[in-house]
């Protein structure tokens, strides 16, 4: 379950509290705000899961990446040593394998930099939907100690 979703329904079960008369506290379903922080405590780690999910992709891709640079320039050393045979062709030769290496070289790059970025980005997002729904539950916790006259938590 999404925490964003876990954090409104705790949200919906502080605003459906009954206020006590002559006081600044609620009352609420002291099972649902337990039953909601369970469900907080088991969605957190599917989210890390998930960066956990991303990253290993960002590193099949990587891998993906160096094979295929790899094999392309197993294929442009190979051609280049069919032209070098020819005696009239071996500088054009030379030319288009260091043309083929470079660009097998350029796309590689190119493509560990994409995924790079797409990691930086979804960490990102998740690090602040994470850092958001923590200072959520914290200052649910927070209103709540001060609500029972409570110090706050260290």
């Amino acid at each position: 379950m999404d925490i964003l979703h876990l954090v409104d329904r705790l949200e919906e079960v502080f605003n459906s509290g009954r206020p006590i008369p002559l006081t600044r506290l609620l009352t609420v379903d002291e099972d649902r705000v337990l039953e909601l922080i369970d469900q907080m405590r088991v969605s957190i780690p599917e989210e890390v899961k998930k960066a956990q999910q991303v990253l290993a992709q960002r590193d099949r891709i990587m891998a993906q990446a160096q094979e295929e640079a790899a094999r392309t320039v197993q294929l442009a050393k190979e051609k280049v040593d069919q032209m070098v045979e020819r005696d009239t062709l071996t500088l054009a030769a030379q030319s288009r394998a260091e043309q083929i290496l470079q660009n097998a070289k350029a796309d590689a790059e190119r493509v560990r930099a994409d995924a790079d970025d797409y990691t930086l980005e979804v960490l990102t997002r998740l690090e602040t939907e994470m850092t958001k729904s923590i200072s959520q539950v914290r200052n649910g916790i927070a209103k709540l100690r001060a609500d029972k006259g409570l110090p706050p938590n260290p």
